[in-house]
């Protein structure tokens, strides 16, 4: 393909769309309409749930990190992470045991964090290059479309009484067959990309600030994000009515990123504002009863963590310059820290006092905190 095939653009932004869908949608987020039926199937409790997701976000730390120094060109650590997701999520059908899940889990984490990354270098070195970049919005929907397709495919199949292994099943044979259709894409156009061995970014107030805020955020989307279709059950135990809760989410996340692209606001506000938004969701369970409020929750959490994830890198990039690699690895690992935190704390809080309600009020406190911080000159 050459920059003068008009159809070269949608290919990758298509081809990036999808790898986020099997990556983020499956690798990472398929854990989350599946754990209320493997609660179901294998008797998990809400704080195993915690560590499962944990694993996956300890993976996906360890994955950012190793991303930053891999000397792998990008289309090739896409392709190793794609076969990967695709292959954990088949093995957790394979085996029922705790142990072997939380290692499936973070093996998966790393691989959508290669993926993540060097899906970005990549894709928006292409489009750059064919003077597209307007088609960023739409490599960035891949997130919520995965979501919206395993959300889907777990309510039907627990509208058929199918077990978690079925589920497994099914969204592993996806994301193989996913991969296997936009393999030889990523085998086309385009520079390696490398990220140097070392580079630093100066340790000022701004940078400090948008590290912390990019850690506030991943630990306050990450227990809606974990447990969302869990507080749903426990309110409805009817899974054609709790089992919306994921799909409503990601469908949120498909809209809101393709929307934020034509908003003219600063991106520093943009982020500040889905900090707000955001922390209503978290809490609106809280203070509006029954399924209404678990939807709500799901508009306004969905509808802002794929957009702060555009803004939040976008803003690093304008405010490290030459230095941007290594501010965003920095925020991309105090996210993945948040990330961490936020379910094992969530799963105390409920062994604890047997719900989720202080720990939903600390998510939401710290965003709110973050979003004053980065509203400040």
């Amino acid at each position: 393909m050459t920059k003068d095939d008009p159809g070269e653009p949608i290919r990758v932004a298509l081809a990036a769309l999808a790898a986020l869908a099997v990556s983020q949608g499956i690798g990472r987020f398929a854990f989350t309409p599946i754990l209320p039926m493997m609660q179901q199937d294998s008797g998990l409790s809400v704080s195993e749930g915690g560590w499962l997701a944990s694993a996956n976000y300890v993976g996906y730390l360890a994955g950012a990190l190793w991303a930053v120094r891999l000397k792998l060109p990008a289309r090739t650590a896409i392709r190793i992470g794609l076969a990967v997701t695709g292959a954990s999520t088949l093995a957790m059908a394979l085996h029922d045991g705790f142990v072997l899940w939380v290692v499936l889990r973070a093996l998966a984490g790393i691989a959508s964090a290669w993926v993540l990354v060097f899906v970005s270098a990549w894709a928006l070195e292409r489009l750059t290059s064919l003077r597209r970049l307007s088609l960023g919005g739409v490599v960035y929907a891949g997130v919520g479309t995965g979501v919206v397709v395993a959300g889907l495919g777990c309510l039907a199949l627990m509208n058929l009484h199918a077990s978690s292994f079925v589920a497994w099943t099914a969204l592993g044979i996806v994301a193989l067959v996913s991969t296997a259709v936009i393999w030889p894409v990523f085998g086309s156009g385009g520079t390696p990309v490398s990220p140097p061995a070392r580079e630093s970014a100066p340790h000022d107030a701004r940078y400090w600030r948008m590290v912390i805020c990019y850690g506030a955020y991943g630990f306050g989307y990450i227990i809606p994000a974990t447990f969302l279709p869990v507080m749903a059950k426990q309110i409805v135990s009817d899974p054609l009515l709790f089992g919306w809760a994921w799909p409503v989410f990601g469908l949120a996340a498909v809209c809101s990123t393709l929307i934020a692209q034509r908003v003219r606001r600063s991106q520093r506000a943009v982020w500040a504002a889905c900090h707000l938004v955001m922390a209503v969701g978290v809490v609106v369970p809280l203070v509006v009863p029954g399924l209404a409020g678990i939807i709500v929750a799901a508009l306004c959490v969905g509808g802002t963590f794929v957009v702060i994830t555009q803004v939040g890198l976008q803003e690093g990039r304008a405010v490290a310059g030459s230095h941007a690699r290594a501010l965003i690895a920095a925020m991309t690992s105090a996210f993945a820290l948040g990330q961490i935190f936020g379910p094992l704390l969530a799963g105390y809080w409920v062994k604890a006092t047997g719900g989720f309600a202080g720990a939903l009020v600390i998510a939401a406190a710290l965003l709110v905190a973050s979003a004053v911080a980065l509203l400040r000159r």
